[in-house]
């Protein structure tokens, strides 16, 4: 009993740390600037893509990769928000209609990541092994490459909400979760600021690519699931909640292990789509969101 629940649960928050990573960069995107990115996803199929190029072609640590994959996604994301989201925001009536416009707008975007992806590394599945040796937890045996995610992704996260909670740019960020208006008002350039907010996002999602490629297969279609594990993460824990995506990706996280373990891990997916539609009619704010 106790080698079963050691299993379901450390498996449970080894999978939970990476949701709450992917999550992280969705709710600074539509928690913040508005934009619900359907292509996150994507950006962790790029990073997972680049850190399997640099590893197998080139020969870099997949963990010093994150050095590389970091930035160059928080840049594409920067530059994407700067000259699409922001000219689409600009010229919309409302945030409704800027809302609907960008999701569109992020549709495209899917397939175009899709195809340069495609392009670059083809279409094939693609992995390679690193720290894939078992350790042995009280009983329960789990790859050392899984307990180096956790780490990374959680050792991740926490760096990134201090930021937020500790720095200058952190507080802008915060102040224009809560309202973009009159914190343009004081004096924050909210224009900047939304567009490092959905760069975040897309750095998030190209690290948590980078972590994923360890210890999963890669082909060119892995995004969209990623994407809605986001969301329902995003909703679970509360829009625009850093700390809520934290829990939403752990509860997740367990949940998934659990029905991988106790039924199959085919029905993983429909198992977050029951989760969600039950939070949507009991809590549709999320655990830490604002009613």
């Amino acid at each position: 009993m106790l080698v079963t629940f050691l299993d379901v649960v450390i498996g449970g928050l080894l999978l939970g740390g990476i949701f709450a990573l992917i999550a992280v960069g969705l709710s600074l995107q539509y928690g913040v600037a508005r934009v619900l990115n359907i292509a996150h996803g994507e950006f962790i199929l790029l990073g997972a893509m680049s850190t399997w190029w640099l590893h197998t072609v080139h020969g870099v640590n997949p963990l010093v990769s994150l050095a590389i994959t970091g930035p160059a996604t928080f840049i594409i994301g920067f530059l994407i928000h700067r000259t699409l989201f922001q000219r689409l925001r600009s010229t919309s009536a409302s945030t409704g209609a800027f809302e609907g416009r960008s999701m569109l707008a992020a549709f495209g975007l899917l397939f175009i990541i899709q195809n340069v992806v495609i392009l670059i590394w083809g279409a094939d599945i693609k992995s390679y092994s690193y720290y894939a040796f078992p350790v042995n937890l009280g009983g329960a045996v789990f790859g050392a490459n899984r307990l180096v995610i956790f780490g990374f992704a959680v050792a991740i996260g926490l760096i990134f909400y201090l930021f937020l909670a500790r720095t200058r740019q952190g507080k802008a960020i915060r102040a224009a979760a809560q309202d973009t208006a009159t914190a343009g008002l004081m004096g924050i350039n909210i224009k900047w600021v939304l567009a490092l907010c959905f760069g975040f996002g897309a750095m998030m999602a190209g690290l948590a690519g980078s972590l994923l490629s360890m210890t999963i297969s890669l082909n060119s279609a892995m995004g969209l699931k990623y994407t809605i594990i986001a969301v329902i993460v995003v909703v679970l824990g509360g829009m625009g909640s850093i700390p809520g995506s934290f829990i939403g990706g752990f509860i997740l996280g367990l949940v998934g292990s659990i029905v991988s373990y106790y039924l199959d891990s085919l029905l993983q997916l429909a198992a977050y789509y029951g989760l969600f539609m039950i939070l949507l009619l009991v809590r549709p704010a999320g655990i830490l969101g604002k009613k």
